[in-house]
């Protein structure tokens, strides 16, 4: 039985960042114990960065606490530009992230490809690889944490309401077109998301409140409600955001 969603109230963004870089520290660590490696999905967008710039700061406590030489990253979305470009959750990670920490292994969605329908299943089969399973309908790999953010409209990674990417079963990875965007993403899908063992959802802005109140109270219409793995999503969130 999924549990019920768990919320950290913080005062603001940095709070929301130190509460954050303790979860993943600590996962990390248990992970490494138990089965020898960490998996993690990114997340993009503004609301991470203060959370991976605290885990590569070499002047907090939590850099030296994570195993990097046993890290393995991925992503839970990327837009569909290439690697250097300003938008891309790829070139926001590394600055940010990746280039300071250097982890063990660093897996970006191929956002330049021109099909992005070709990029999700070349990403789907980096999936299949590393993990050991089989694409083909298989049992979706279980990442030890994916990181995830909460849109006003209630998205997250860059599954958006209505997407028919939302009713996926059997692929992992999806290009689905985003109307109001005009643009394809690149995304991972709800069956990976909920086979995570651990989803943390970093939530920042008094405009994310009311879709931040509609996801808690279970409203499916929201992308990020239908995020259930069996441990319960984890929702990191600031003063602006929280609930009453």
């Amino acid at each position: 039985m999924t549990r019920a969603p768990t919320i950290h109230r913080q005062d603001g963004v940095d709070a929301l960042a130190r509460a954050a870089a303790e979860a993943v520290a600590e996962a990390a660590a248990i992970a490494v114990a138990e089965r020898g490696r960490f998996t993690i999905a990114l997340a993009g967008g503004a609301t991470p960065r203060p959370l991976y710039a605290l885990l590569a700061d070499a002047g907090a406590p939590f850099r030296a606490r994570v195993p990097w030489d046993r890290v393995h990253v991925f992503f839970g979305d990327e837009r569909c530009v290439p690697p250097d470009h300003a938008e891309s959750n790829w070139r926001m990670a590394r600055e940010a992230l990746l280039d300071p920490v250097r982890p063990a292994s660093a897996w970006r969605m191929p956002g330049e490809q021109p099909d992005p329908a070709a990029a999700a299943a070349a990403y789907e089969a980096v999936l299949a690889r590393f993990f050991g399973v089989s694409a083909a309908g298989g049992s979706p790999p279980a990442f030890d944490v994916v990181l995830l953010g909460l849109g006003a409209d209630g998205h997250t990674a860059s599954l958006f309401p209505g997407s028919p990417a939302l009713e996926e079963t059997v692929r992992w990875v999806a290009a689905p077109w985003v109307p109001r965007l005009g643009a394809h993403r690149l995304t991972l899908t709800l069956p990976v998301l909920n086979a995570a063992r651990e989803a943390l959802f970093l939530v920042a802005g008094a405009d994310k409140a009311d879709a931040l109140r509609r996801v808690l109270a279970g409203d499916a219409a929201l992308p990020a409600a239908r995020v259930r793995p069996a441990g319960g999503a984890i929702f990191y969130v600031d003063r602006a955001a929280a609930p009453p």
